[in-house]
């Protein structure tokens, strides 16, 4: 189990102590660090927070018929061929899952992914590269 950051003591900031126990509890941080410098890590770490710590995200997967689960499973070995996709052990966590609908055009099938939950957690590019007409 790896070693919980420790914190200098404490000015009284309650979120930051929230922070390192909460979002810090399993980072790897080199033990040769000086206490300053494990604090001016931890207070880089909180200032600068790209990305908010979504919650885990795991949805249950949709009912679908048999030729649609059939469909599923064909192109799922697809795009693990195309090392797209790779298997998940049975013991192996995972943080991110999301249900799949099965679109069936022409005889055609294709697999889209549900990612609204996940799309509430993106940050958007601050500066986009402008669309030109």
């Amino acid at each position: 189990m790896p070693k919980q950051i420790s914190i200098v003591p404490s000015n009284g900031d309650t979120y930051k102590e929230k922070f390192v126990t909460n979002q810090l509890c399993e980072a790897h941080v080199n033990q040769t660090l000086s206490s300053k410098m494990r604090q001016e890590l931890i207070d880089v770490l909180y200032t600068y927070k790209d990305v908010p710590y979504p919650p885990v995200l795991r949805r249950p997967a949709y009912p679908a018929d048999p030729r649609a689960k059939e469909s599923l499973e064909k192109n799922i070995q697809e795009l693990i061929q195309l090392d797209l996709l790779r298997k998940v052990g049975h013991n192996e966590e995972v943080e991110v899952t999301t249900p799949v609908i099965i679109s069936c055009h022409n005889d055609e099938s294709e697999v889209v992914g549900d990612v609204r939950e996940l799309n509430t957690y993106t940050v958007p590019d601050r500066y986009p590269i402008p669309r030109i007409q």
